[in-house]
């Protein structure tokens, strides 16, 4: 029988993962991606032909991590690492499909959201790839964004 707080822990934590993602991708997108990492970035804010971006490269970083405490975790006895870990895994699984398939259609679906707070989003990115430079910008968050967003 699993124990019910062992059950609190790992929701805890695998809540912690998902939300500290968001707080991480800000800070890394406004502070190095629209910094010291532009030149990484910088791609992804032009059209370009290529499948593949330099900006893809947050992408395997991200993923690096996310594996190892997916593994160490689960050696460990699905301890925090593995929760925490799959909160992250979840963050960037939403990211990818909404992101990449939805709003810069990398990968074609067809899927076009009626939801105010998926619209939202669609809006505050739009917004950010079109008022953005390597030094200054808006909305840098991805999940959570303002009411000024919000669909007219």
């Amino acid at each position: 029988m699993i124990e019910p707080i062992y059950l609190v822990v790992s929701l805890l934590m695998f809540l912690g993962g998902f939300f500290f993602m968001e707080f991480v991708a800000f800070l890394m997108h406004k502070y190095l991606q629209h910094g010291r990492l532009w030149f990484l970035h910088q791609d992804h804010h032009r059209y370009t032909k290529s499948r593949f971006q330099k900006n893809d490269s947050f992408t395997i970083f991200y993923s690096i991590v996310t594996m190892l405490l997916l593994v160490f975790g689960f050696f460990g006895g699905f301890d925090y690492r593995f929760w925490f870990g799959l909160g992250i895994f979840f963050y960037g699984m939403g990211f990818f499909v909404y992101h990449d398939m939805v709003f810069h259609r990398r990968i074609k679906t067809g899927y076009r959201p009626k939801n105010k707070y998926l619209l939202r989003i669609i809006n505050a990115h739009r917004t950010h790839h079109q008022k953005s430079t390597a030094t200054d910008g808006v909305s840098f968050g991805f999940f959570i964004v303002g009411k000024q967003y919000e669909p007219t």
